[in-house]
């Protein structure tokens, strides 16, 4: 790490974030002194700005200009460290507050560094979202309990408590998620599904919210997509040689089905988009039927489920093949309905692509039969099947070499 790099993440003065992010330019002061307060900044630095912080500051110590793409890394690192922060101000939060000011609308994809609301379940709220992007959490779980409120992320598949805010704030902080995520905050019975599209320091993510009733109130679990990150090509996937030529020989096939299977949150979806990328040229007409669409593919034609309407994964899959397809992706077959058409539309030249919820390539094979669809029919349409998990990567700075014993060679 830089000397800037480590500057970043200890100065203590900021600018507002709009503005550092608009005329390009960062405080960083290693200490409280304000003496030794430097300016970063990305050329050029007009006069009128430069005399601007010097009013805020009131001295700087040292100038340094950086080129654009040092400083935009600067600038995320630097204010993605408030978000650590949430930890801090959850003690300041007092007894009670201004529920309209829990209710102000945020500003439609603003960019939550950017926000200027003080309103302190908001901030912990935006605190909280930026924590969890900053250290790669692929959800946040908010649960109530009798006398608790716990706030989890999971890292590397494995839950972390993160904070435990007074109990009382509990309803607050589960009304404004609902109010960002566009759901009924007076519905408190049923379980709800929303979606919240967020910014922070210029990184796109998609949260998915889920809401449901429990005893001792409601739980919330927010499903964090970034879509920059997400998407892989399959060499990527750390896949070994076999298994990578085998899935690359799949997507080879004119017609068939290609189902991926793994619990939830293996890298199901990710394996699918890998697929996508490979099979995305201009020769061939590739429509699928998601819920959610997770990531934009140009080129790809994306049709989401919308159970409002009465748009599920069958009436989708229907509609997309008299499209004239080449290759048909389905989210996840879930019934009778879907495995049906996925099964017909593969017998009759299409390659289609799903995922199904088993622990095991061959339980696919069962887990259709239980559906209804006939065995003759499954041995002449599926082209592959393929079982994944998620394999927790050990840290560059914590691991030590290990030598395994007999049992563990097996």
């Amino acid at each position: 790490m830089s000397d800037l790099q480590v500057n970043a993440q200890q100065h203590k003065k900021r600018l507002p974030f709009g503005f550092a992010k608009r005329f390009g330019v960062i405080l960083q002061s290693p200490t409280h002194d304000v003496a030794e307060t430097k300016l970063i900044y990305k050329a050029p630095l007009s006069p009128a700005v430069y005399s601007e912080v010097q009013r805020f500051v009131g001295r700087l110590s040292e100038i340094q200009a950086v080129d654009p793409g040092q400083f935009d890394g600067l600038l995320s690192r630097a204010y993605e460290e408030d978000s650590g922060e949430a930890m801090a101000f959850i003690e300041d939060l007092g007894d009670s507050m201004d529920l309209s000011s829990l209710m102000d609308q945020l500003p439609e994809n603003g960019d939550l560094l950017e926000q200027d609301d003080d309103a302190p379940i908001i901030r912990l709220i935006n605190s909280l979202l930026t924590e969890a992007i900053k250290v790669g959490a692929s959800d946040i779980h908010v649960e109530t309990y009798e006398s608790r409120l716990v706030i989890r992320f999971r890292v590397d598949g494995v839950l972390r408590e993160i904070v435990s805010p007074r109990r009382a704030l509990a309803p607050l902080l589960v009304s404004r998620i609902k109010v960002m995520a566009k759901l009924d905050i007076a519905e408190k019975r049923l379980p709800q599904d929303g979606r919240i599209s967020v910014r922070v320091g210029g990184k796109e993510v998609d949260v998915r919210v889920s809401t449901i009733p429990a005893s001792n109130g409601e739980r919330v679990v927010m499903r964090l997509l970034d879509k920059q990150d997400g998407r892989k090509s399959l060499e990527f996937l750390g896949m070994q040689s076999s298994g990578l030529n085998g899935m690359q020989g799949l997507l080879t096939r004119p017609h068939g089905i290609i189902l991926v299977t793994g619990p939830t949150g293996s890298g199901k979806s990710t394996t699918l988009y890998a697929g996508l990328d490979q099979l995305n040229d201009s020769s061939r007409n590739i429509l699928t039927v998601e819920d959610p669409i997770e990531y934009d593919v140009e080129g790809v034609g994306q049709t989401q489920v919308n159970a409002k309407a009465n748009m599920t994964f069958a009436k989708g899959l229907r509609a997309i093949l008299r499209q004239d397809p080449d290759v048909v992706m389905v989210g996840e077959i879930r019934d009778y309905e879907t495995a049906d058409i996925a099964v017909q539309a593969s017998l009759t030249g299409h390659l289609v692509l799903s995922t199904l919820h088993t622990n095991t390539a061959i339980g696919a094979i069962t887990r259709l039969a239980n559906m209804g669809v006939q065995p003759y029919l499954l041995s002449n349409s599926i082209a592959g099947l393929v079982a994944q998990r998620l394999v927790r990567v050990l840290c560059d700075q914590c691991k030590t070499a290990h030598d395994p014993d007999a049992y563990e060679r097996g």
